[in-house]
């Protein structure tokens, strides 16, 4: 196969972007400024993590398709994207991203239409925006667009959902792989070092950002921190992991406990947990909403007298991601309206953490919503795992 190097069919993408400019047309656009590499990848296969510096994408609703990226980024372009039209902003204290911005505008006739951009990436700085703005006012009508896209891509199609089994299948390997690791006497290192050695070696992409785990009282923070120390006996080990394939996340998360003492609320809190991830897989049907995935989990904690260890948010949605995050929205929190559709994708996490005590427990899982039950694609222990000193 020659470059570029596509994950999908010309033809997939040739439908995504006509579903791009339906959308554009019925918002009375005339295109789109892009900054969120995830669209970008969507609309036309590009990665790259240079978006973190600079990359633009604008797609209108007459075919126009170009990319305006660094010099740094043109292997990659030619490498990973079936769009054809490539323009070089070149980094320089004589020009600015937004001049190059106007002149790649100008070139498909955007003067006087209505251009709309994206806001809610972090492939755009305020400051690049800010500057947007002024070198486009009075030029064209430069809108604040929704944040459509992603909205279209909650809905995976088949190839998407190929991959995402496939991350889920390679996800619940690697799990079984830092459980077999995780041990009293294990240092941190290794664990995360048996976790990136057995992902690569089955052809997954890293994730979008470092999977958070710990031991002890660092087993309760819910993002990565750095400096490793040995389990202990005795301790909790907090294991939320997640890779991709293709760029199509998955995650899994459970918590390893070490003898030769075990503490009765640790399994009482796992029990607990357990029993919300079962209420909240039986609320993933279709018509329902986000907010009544959220209410199972609450209202399962806040029954078995475990309300203080409640966190405002149980999972999110899981398709391809860039750093510096593997979460997209919708987040999945009290009152959420968003409704559920056939092949939309959740990660679900019970965590509950006893600050008081300082304990932790969760279980998550990610599963595809179908016509029926959910298809449930990684699998975390319900039973307790319990790990002895060897």
């Amino acid at each position: 196969m020659g470059m570029p190097y596509n994950h999908f069919s010309r033809e997939e993408y040739a439908e995504r972007q006509h579903k791009t400019r339906r959308s554009l047309a019925a918002m009375e656009l005339d295109g789109l400024l892009l900054f969120k590499i995830e669209d970008m990848y969507w609309l036309c296969g590009f990665e790259s993590d240079g978006f973190c510096i600079f990359s633009n994408m604008f797609i209108g609703t007459e075919g126009a398709l170009t990319h305006l990226v660094r010099p740094a980024d043109l292997g990659n372009v030619n490498y990973s994207s079936c769009c054809d039209d490539v323009r070089i902003s070149l980094d320089s204290e004589t020009t600015t991203r937004s001049s190059a911005i106007k002149e790649m505008l100008q070139s498909h006739g955007m003067e006087g239409k209505r251009i709309g951009i994206q806001v809610d990436t972090m492939g755009l700085t305020p400051r690049l925006f800010l500057e947007i703005q002024a070198e486009l006012d009075g030029w064209c009508d430069l809108i604040i667009a929704d944040d459509f896209i992603r909205e279209i891509r909650l809905v995976k199609s088949p190839h998407e959902l190929e991959y995402l089994r496939k991350a889920g299948k390679i996800m619940d390997r690697v799990m079984n792989d830092v459980i077999g690791a995780t041990y009293p006497g294990a240092f941190e290192g290794d664990i995360y070092a048996t976790f990136y050695d057995s992902l690569f070696r089955q052809d997954a992409d890293l994730p979008a950002h470092i999977p958070p785990f710990g031991s002890g009282e660092s087993a309760l923070n819910l993002r990565y921190t750095s400096g490793r120390k040995d389990v202990l006996q005795n301790d909790q080990v907090t294991l939320e992991l997640g890779l991709a394939y293709r760029r199509y996340h998955t995650a899994c998360m459970c918590v390893v406990l070490t003898g030769p003492d075990i503490n009765q609320r640790h399994l009482d809190m796992h029990a607990v947990s357990v029993e919300a991830l079962v209420a909240v897989q039986e609320k993933m049907r279709i018509g329902n909403t986000v907010g009544d995935i959220y209410a199972a989990y609450s209202d399962t904690l806040i029954n078995s007298g475990f309300e203080d260890s409640l966190l405002s948010v149980c999972g999110y949605t899981m398709g391809a991601t860039f750093p510096p995050t593997w979460m997209e929205q919708p987040l999945i929190f009290s009152g959420n309206p968003t409704r559920l559709e056939e092949n939309m994708c959740f990660f679900t996490h019970m965590i509950m953490n006893d600050r008081n005590a300082g304990l932790s427990m969760a279980v998550g899982e990610q599963a595809i919503i179908t016509r029926g039950a959910p298809e449930i694609i990684t699998q975390a222990p319900r039973e307790p795992v319990i790990q002895m000193p060897r």
